[in-house]
């Protein structure tokens, strides 16, 4: 497993609302993708999106075999504070296609991952989804995120290493 650790000079404080978040961007092939907060109704489309996704991508997203959840897990990646725990939803077609999420480690860090279904795979999802969350975790003062990735994933490798940060 290899870490990335991403590090940002402090940002301008906006008090941005994070559970309030919604941005359009437009993918590769020029569809518009909704970049917003992932809400608790949201449920049944993360998993529809989860079902999407090949052994491969789950496996680089879990670094384990893992195609089912326990409530416990579907409640913990559904319900978020957006203090603690910020979680973004990339919606395609009215559809969530992936999602990004950070978890505070200690205090100014946190850690990201990614996930995007196999369909909409090489369209810039992640790439958004981290652009998205960098401007969210500036605007609570982090300094650092950090990522485990696999050593062979170097789809999510090559975002971390565009995303303007240092590595």
């Amino acid at each position: 497993c290899r870490r990335a650790s991403l590090y940002s000079a402090q940002g301008t404080r906006r008090s941005m609302n994070a559970s309030e978040y919604t941005v359009t961007e437009s993918l590769r092939d020029g569809r518009p993708c909704e970049i917003r907060a992932l809400r608790p109704s949201d449920r049944d489309g993360l998993l529809e999106a989860v079902a999407n996704m090949s052994e491969e991508a789950l496996y680089r997203r879990f670094f384990a075999p893992k195609r089912t959840f326990s409530e416990k897990e579907i409640d913990f990646f559904v319900n978020v504070d957006f203090v603690s725990h910020v979680a973004l939803a990339a919606v395609v077609d009215g559809a969530i296609a992936g999602g990004g999420r950070y978890i505070v480690s200690e205090p100014g860090r946190a850690e990201v991952a990614f996930g995007v279904d196999d369909a909409h795979q090489g369209q810039g999802i992640a790439s958004a989804l981290m652009r998205h969350l960098v401007a969210i975790a500036r605007d609570a003062g982090f300094k650092a995120l950090v990522a485990e990735v696999l050593p062979e994933n170097a789809p999510m490798l090559k975002v971390f290493e565009r995303c303007g940060l240092a590595m």
